[in-house]
Order: C-alpha cells, then structure tokens, then sequence
C-alpha cells in the first residue's frame, strides 16, 4: 500500500478500512476538542501525544516509542485489529498523522496518510465513533526502522525535517534547552511537501526537494525532527517519492539537546 492515497481512493474502499483522525498542536490546542469541534464522518481519534508515545524524558526525548504492548492497546482500543487498514489524518498537510502511518507500516500493517487531510470533506462530524475493539498483537520495533542517538550524530545521511529556523538555530529554541541541528545533518522541512491547499506536492518536487539536499537513496537516510513525529511525514515522502525506506531517530533533538554532544547552529552543516 502507498504512504498516501486520495480522497477517490478512500471513498471506493471507506467500508473496508479504519479512518483516523490523529491531529496533534504545537501551540497549545487540544486535539481530542478539536476532534469534536468536527472531524470527518466516521472517524476514531488517536490522540499522538498519549496513544503513540512513551513519558517524556530527557534521556528518550518527548515523544519516544511506546512499548509495543501500550502501542498495542492503544490500537484495540480504536478499534485497530491485526487485519485492519488505516487511513489516518489531520489539518496540517499529514505531519502529525505521520506518526500513526509510519507506526503502523514499520510493523507490518496496512496504513496510509489521506492526501488533503480534513478539507477533504464537505461535511464535519461532531460525534465520537467508538468502534469495537480491535484485536492488535504486540509487535517489536523492527531494528533496521530505527536509529540510535550515535548512529544519528554519525550518520551518513541524516535528515532535519523541522523549519528552517529551528535547524539553524538562530534563536532560541522555543522547547528543547539548546538550538541548532546535529552536526552534518541536512534540513529538509516536511512542511515544504505540502502545497498551500494542504496536499502533497507531485512526486517530482519531492524528489527534488530530497535531492537539494544530497539525498538520493532514502534507504540510507536517518530521519529526525523535534521530537519523532513529523519527522516520520518525511520518511513517509520519501517513500513515496521512490526514493526508499529510511530510519527514525525516534528521539529526535528533544533528546539530542539534553546532552553534551556538539551542535551546529550554522544555517548549512559546515565542510
């Protein structure tokens, strides 16, 4: 299944598949209000901050893995069974739903980014869907999906999904205690995927937007943002782009910044 399908696609197969609405604010929103201010007909909520990650720390960042067994319950609860198909979304071009998709796909399930997200419908829902349980087998992480904080600091390929500013540091950073970007890394903002109608761009653009930045084999890419989670909408891109299956670092630089490694805050790594 591709990363991403359309709302043509949803609609001819909406009874065979699970829609989810995985929205998740940087700025203070509540997702689960927000999801029942209106959502798309017969959507379940995930909430992305509880259901797809452990308690923060500093050592694991803010947003890490959850065990596969939390992940597992989580899943149930929405209604999310070892057969099921997910199509998951929000308002933001995908970025935050991408943790769900990229969850899902790594350990072997059926699920895919809705290309518009929210807009996609004419009409809002305003009550909850609470489907059956579904019954979700834990699963491990599979290795080869992740990397590690020291693969991530010497990797060959390590991509920055977060905006410009905050990968070069500029200012201070607005939630992690240092600014700037992993030495080395390359800056390929997931927000630059989206067009300002708030779907993907066509694969061309993506390709190239990976290929600016010396990317050409995704396979080889290690992926990190400010915290795991939008930093999956980048590997779901490049996959889609043809480019290959990369890694996450789930950490990210909320768990880079806690530690004393070096920090680049030049606007480009140096050579």
């Amino acid at each position: 299944m591709d990363p991403f399908v359309t709302p043509q696609w949803l609609a001819e197969h909406r009874d065979e598949v699970v829609l989810a609405d995985a929205r998740m604010y940087l700025d203070g929103r509540n997702a689960e209000a927000e999801y029942l201010q209106g959502h798309l007909p017969g959507a379940v909520f995930v909430d992305v901050g509880a259901s797809l990650a452990a308690p923060a720390t500093p050592e694991g960042g803010r947003h890490p893995l959850p065990s596969p067994e939390d992940f597992a319950a989580a899943m149930s609860a929405a209604g999310i069974g070892d057969g099921t198909t997910v199509v998951a979304y929000d308002d933001a071009g995908g970025v935050m739903a991408a943790r769900l998709v990229w969850m899902l796909r790594t350990t072997g399930h059926d699920a895919a980014l809705l290309d518009g997200g929210l807009d996609t419908a004419a009409e809002l829902e305003r009550r909850r869907t609470v489907l059956p349980a579904g019954d979700f087998t834990p699963a491990p992480w599979p290795r080869e999906a992740l990397a590690s904080i020291d693969e991530a600091a010497h990797g060959a390929a390590v991509v920055d999904a977060r905006d410009a500013a905050r990968y070069a540091g500029s200012t201070p950073d607005p939630v992690d205690p240092r600014s700037g970007h992993i030495p080395g890394a390359v800056n390929v903002p997931c927000r630059g995927h989206v067009s300002e109608g708030g779907t993907l761009r066509p694969v061309a653009e993506l390709r190239a937007a990976f290929e600016r930045a010396g990317v050409v084999d995704a396979d080889q890419m290690i992926s990190y943002c400010g915290s795991g989670v939008t930093a999956c909408h980048n590997l779901l891109v490049a996959e889609q782009a043809g480019l290959g299956r990369g890694r996450l670092f789930p950490g990210s630089w909320s768990q880079y910044s806690h530690t004393d490694r070096p920090v680049e805050t030049s606007p480009e790594p140096r050579s």
